[in-house]
């Protein structure tokens, strides 16, 4: 049986770090594919205007398509040429939530994210993302500094 790591990219330079642990500890697990995904944060809760929502779908397919070439397309061709099973999936959500349903959706086993940096209103409010993952994921959840 495969076991499945999904890294939950957020576009910044911590992720290279999270791809290096991820796939230090698929070495050591032997059979393992990298599920690669990067989650677009979008709350069905925000007001917009009927112009804004008239736009939505096509600026959801943009995004998708952005975040796919620059972010995702690298890092599973990268995971793949040094020699891992590794596939990418993007979309859009809360986060926490989303990153969840993923790993659950391909019966992964472990989630590997890096360190929030969010601050400010937001975050003391809300939360981080990954305070909200770590604390409600089905799964382990390791944080990378």
């Amino acid at each position: 049986m495969t076991t499945k790591i999904v890294i939950g990219l957020d576009g910044t330079e911590t992720g290279e770090r999270v791809i290096t642990f991820a796939k230090d500890l698929a070495k050591l697990i032997g059979s393992c594919e990298l599920v690669v995904a990067y989650v677009i944060e979008w709350s069905p809760y925000t007001f917009q205007t009927p112009e804004e929502n008239a736009q939505r779908h096509k600026r959801r397919e943009e995004e998708v398509d952005l975040a796919t070439s620059r972010i995702v397309t690298p890092a599973v061709e990268a995971l793949r040429e040094a020699g891992f099973e590794a596939q990418g999936v993007v979309r859009h959500g809360d986060v926490a939530e989303t990153l969840n349903a993923i790993t659950m959706e391909m019966g992964g086993s472990q989630i590997v994210v890096g360190r929030s940096s969010a601050d400010g209103i937001k975050k003391r409010i809300f939360g981080s993302s990954t305070q909200n993952l770590v604390m409600h994921a089905d799964v382990p959840v390791t944080v990378v500094n």
